[in-house]
């Protein structure tokens, strides 16, 4: 598949159509992005990242109330009841009131939590009827697409990694290539030399395995987190409702390289869409001996 893309690469220059489709996807803006010192979620771009950050902030009020509580109890226990306040303490032993309140009460909590919970991971692990499905495979260390309802696929490796010419620092070659894909240095370790293309407003179905060790395929933005297992496909799902670039990072530790596989996704338009796809089904679909320098690059 490596070979494949290469081939492919070389000729992408001819392929008008996804040439076209190119250009108009590299005017996209960036939104699921991490941000130097963040300490929130990236803008939800999807439904299921809305539901799970809202569960979040739910929670956190619910955790802070609960240790807000137990806090002013210690205090009033430490004032009330320390030696020098209570000099006879008491013998009892039991307090039947007390023990059943601090058993229902919790349940009652967990209960709350959990109608609330529930339905949003149902949501996120019943598949639905997928308008486009892509599987995904992990490698040691980068990622590989197959658009199984169209045949074709690629790999997508991170701008600098050693397949595209880096090293894994930012150095002027790489920059350059940064900016000759429409990004900025300060995407560097973060873009890919391709991306997976998606239709706004569509539902995405990623089928997600590993080749090798166990990879985690995750987009942030859109609130989706799937293990990759030799082995096993697992499936998980997205209707992203903007438009833009959204970036990823594997998120199981997988080797030394691991903190060098990024995800780029680009959301567009159903128009763009088309274009992209009549261009990325000639140029990986199609013969690779008529490409361009297939001779040059087979030698």
């Amino acid at each position: 598949m490596r070979f494949k893309t290469l081939f492919a690469a070389l000729g992408m220059t001819l392929a008008a159509p996804f040439a076209t489709a190119q250009t108009a996807i590299e005017g996209l803006e960036i939104i699921g992005k991490p941000v130097q010192g963040g300490t929130g979620f990236q803008p939800a771009a999807t439904e299921l990242a809305r539901d799970f950050q809202w569960l979040d902030n739910m929670l956190l009020i619910v955790i802070t109330l609960i240790s807000l509580f137990v806090t002013v109890l210690l205090a009033l226990v430490a004032v009330r009841y320390n030696s020098k306040a209570n000099k006879t303490p008491a013998t009892f032993t039991h307090n039947t009131p007390i023990e059943i309140a601090w058993t229902v009460v919790p349940i009652l909590i967990l209960v709350f939590i959990g109608a609330f919970s529930l339905p949003i991971l149902f949501k996120q692990q019943e598949i639905p009827e997928a308008d486009l499905t892509i599987k995904v495979t992990g490698y040691q260390w980068y990622w590989g697409y197959e658009y199984v309802d169209h045949e074709f696929a690629f790999d997508s490796y991170m701008i600098g990694a050693p397949a595209t010419g880096g090293d894994y620092r930012l150095t002027p070659e790489v920059s350059a290539e940064l900016a000759a894909a429409g990004y900025s240095d300060d995407e560097f370790l973060l873009a890919t030399d391709t991306a997976v293309v998606v239709p706004v407003d569509a539902t995405v179905v990623m089928q997600v395995t590993g080749a090798d060790v166990i990879h985690s395929w995750t987009i942030p933005a859109f609130g989706v987190k799937q293990d990759g297992v030799p082995g096993r496909l697992a499936e998980l799902w997205f209707k992203a409702e903007q438009e833009g670039i959204y970036f990823g990072q594997c998120s199981e530790l997988c080797g030394f390289a691991h903190a060098y596989m990024p995800i780029t996704v680009k959301v567009v338009s159903q128009e763009v869409y088309d274009a992209w796809l009549a261009g990325a089904i000639d140029l990986y679909a199609g013969d690779l001996t008529t490409l361009p320098g297939y001779q040059v690059a087979a030698n």
